[in-house]
């Protein structure tokens, strides 16, 4: 069973113990997610995978969020808010701008790729690199101003 699984179903007793409410009902939301994708494709997810789970509900939450306010529903998009607070302190430290270039540079000299046809190659090499740890949207635009200067 992968560490972050663990970690997850420790953090569950523990806030069951302590009365948690809200932590409680995010965790089950993670454990029940990673389930769902486990059972759909019949594997046992190791810590990339689970950590690709988590990516995307940070990304729906953030999504619902922008919805809420946009409904002016700040009741909504304040519990989404404390959602993506007890997601995100299961991901790895986000990398700083510095740290993603460097990588995209890495990433681009390591394919070979010239010109917007090479973003393919070069964002298949990025993404196990960086899940979890960046805005991929953010990440993939970086990739394609690169790659059109070039």
């Amino acid at each position: 069973m992968s560490e972050l699984k663990l970690r997850l179903q420790s953090d569950m007793k523990t806030a069951m113990k302590a009365g948690e409410k809200d932590r409680l009902g995010v965790i089950r939301l993670i454990l029940a997610a990673i389930k769902q994708r486990e059972v759909d494709e019949r594997i046992e997810l190791d810590d990339a995978a689970v950590l690709a789970v988590l990516d995307k509900m940070v990304k729906q939450r953030r999504e619902s969020v922008t919805q809420y306010e946009a409904a002016n529903r700040e009741d909504l998009a304040a519990v989404e808010r404390a959602e993506i607070t007890v997601v995100q302190s299961y991901l790895p430290t986000p990398l700083s701008d510095g740290e993603i270039e460097a990588l995209i540079a890495s990433a681009i000299q390591e394919t070979g790729a010239a010109g917007p046809s090479g973003m393919g190659k070069v964002m298949a090499v990025l993404k196990p690199r960086l899940a979890g740890r960046a805005d991929m949207g953010k990440v993939s635009a970086a990739v394609k101003a690169r790659l059109t200067q070039s």
